[in-house]
C-alpha cells in the first residue's frame, strides 16, 4: 500500500470526523451566539460524518469499488465489486438523508440512529476480524467514534 493512499484516506476521515464538524460548530456558535452542546455537535457530525462522508464514500464505492476491496478489506480480484457497488448505493442513500438533515432537523434522530448503528456494526466487524491494513484500523477507530457520538446524541434526545 502506498503512503499517499493511506494519507489521503486518513486525511479524509479526519476532515469528516473531526475538523469539518468542529469548524461548523464554532461558526454556528459564533454566528448564533449559541453555547456548545451535544445537540449542536451532533447536528454537524450527522451532516459531515454520516451525510457527506457516506455520500462521497458511496459514490466512490459505486464507481471505483477496487479501493474498498483492496485498500480497506484486502480482497484481490473483482468478484466482490458488485457487492461493494451495492454498498455504495446504500451509502449514497443514507448519506443524502444525512446531508438533507441540515435543512430538516426532524430527520436528525432517524439519521443518527441509522447511521450510528451502521457505523457501530461496521466497527464490530473490524473488531472481530484480524486487521490487515492501516486503513482498516482507521476505519475501525472512526466507525466506533461516530457510533459513540451518535449513541450519546440519541440518548440526549430521548432523555
Amino acid at each position: 500500500m502506498s503512503g499517499k493512499k493511506f494519507n489521503l484516506y486518513f486525511i479524509s476521515v479526519l476532515l469528516f470526523m473531526l475538523l469539518l464538524p468542529l469548524i461548523s460548530v464554532i461558526i454556528n456558535m459564533y454566528q448564533g451566539g449559541l453555547p456548545f452542546s451535544l445537540l449542536l455537535a451532533g447536528k454537524w457530525l450527522i451532516f459531515w460524518a454520516i451525510g457527506v462522508r457516506l455520500f462521497i464514500a458511496g459514490i466512490r464505492q459505486a464507481t471505483k469499488p477496487a479501493f474498498t476491496a483492496q485498500q480497506i478489506f484486502r480482497i484481490s480480484g473483482s468478484d466482490s465489486f458488485p457487492v461493494i457497488r451495492e454498498l455504495g448505493f446504500a451509502n449514497i442513500c443514507l448519506g443524502l438523508i444525512g446531508i438533507v438533515s441540515i435543512f430538516r432537523p426532524e430527520w436528525r434522530m432517524a439519521v443518527a440512529m441509522a447511521g450510528g448503528l451502521y457505523f457501530g456494526l461496521a466497527g464490530m466487524l473490524h473488531i472481530f476480524k484480524k486487521l490487515d491494513s492501516r486503513n482498516e484500523v482507521i476505519a475501525l477507530v472512526s466507525d466506533l467514534f461516530i457510533f459513540g457520538w451518535m449513541l450519546a446524541y440519541c440518548v440526549m434526545i430521548i432523555l
